[in-house]
């Protein structure tokens, strides 16, 4: 059984996110989205390592950093649910806009 999914939108910020480093470097965009690879493979083993973000999503939510993206994940969903994953640096309340059954 696969230990984690990614909901359409995370799979878009992964492609998103790739497709923008990639224009500089293939290697480093290889390379982020390895280490991004890891850390959700990370989290399946222990969920707990994320923080909360209650001014940006309620206590089901938890988001974790790697270099400067956030991974936003649902707790208790087995296999692991992948909200979004997106840069830091952007209006993350804006664009992490839960849909009703993410927030059910």
């Amino acid at each position: 059984m696969k230990r984690f999914v990614l909901t359409p939108l995370a799979e878009q910020d992964l492609n998103e996110i790739w497709e923008y480093i990639g224009s500089d470097s293939v290697e480093t965009a290889n390379r982020v989205l390895g280490k991004i690879e890891a850390a959700i493979y990370k989290l399946t083993e222990n969920p707990g390592l994320g923080h909360l973000r209650e001014d940006l999503a309620d206590r089901r939510h938890q988001f974790y950093l790697v270099y400067s993206y956030l991974i936003i994940y649902r707790l208790g969903t087995d296999p692991l649910q992948i909200i979004r994953v997106l840069h830091a640096a952007r209006d993350v309340q804006t664009h992490l806009r839960l849909t009703p059954e993410e927030e059910n």
